[in-house]
């Protein structure tokens, strides 16, 4: 498995995120869908990863800077077919080894509630994320849950 920096250019990753988009409209109303697309996904404040068995992508995840001290994960998805291979753990690892090494003390993330999303939860439970309320611009809502990781306090 390779954890590389990706420059969203390939086709493999946009149809990954085609993919992406499509299930996070399929269980989330429109207005609570917050996964950003390729354009978003190119912004200056954000670095996007993939990961790669060969030619074959397994995983991709981002993280944006929000402020000097505090990220948000965005984007992580693994292929339906290509899941409990390690791969997203590996990107959410690196996406916390980044996050420590850019001196970040709070790391966040939105995830749905839908039933498809506990997978998701556990993952990022079982790194140390906690259940938080919401941050940055999000607010309160039924389809969202916050989860927050203090990355002082944490080890990977």
């Amino acid at each position: 498995m390779r954890i590389e920096v990706d420059d969203l250019s390939r086709s493999a990753v946009h149809d990954l995120l085609s993919e992406h988009l499509a299930n996070m409209y399929e269980l989330s109303p429109p207005e609570q869908v917050f996964a950003l697309d390729l354009s978003k996904l190119k912004s200056p404040d954000i670095t996007f990863w993939t990961v790669w068995d060969d030619d074959m992508l397994l995983a991709c995840g981002a993280l944006k800077e929000l402020t000097g001290a505090h990220g948000e994960i965005k984007s992580m998805r693994t292929p339906a077919k290509l899941r409990g291979r390690g791969a997203g753990r590996a990107v959410l690892n690196r996406i916390i080894e980044i996050a420590k090494q850019r001196g970040y003390k709070l790391l966040s993330l939105e995830t749905g509630t839908h039933p498809a999303f506990l997978p998701a939860q556990q993952l990022y439970r079982s790194a140390g994320f906690q259940e938080s309320g919401p941050f940055a611009s999000y607010k309160e809502d039924p389809h969202s849950l916050f989860m927050e990781l203090r990355l002082s306090q944490s080890a990977t």
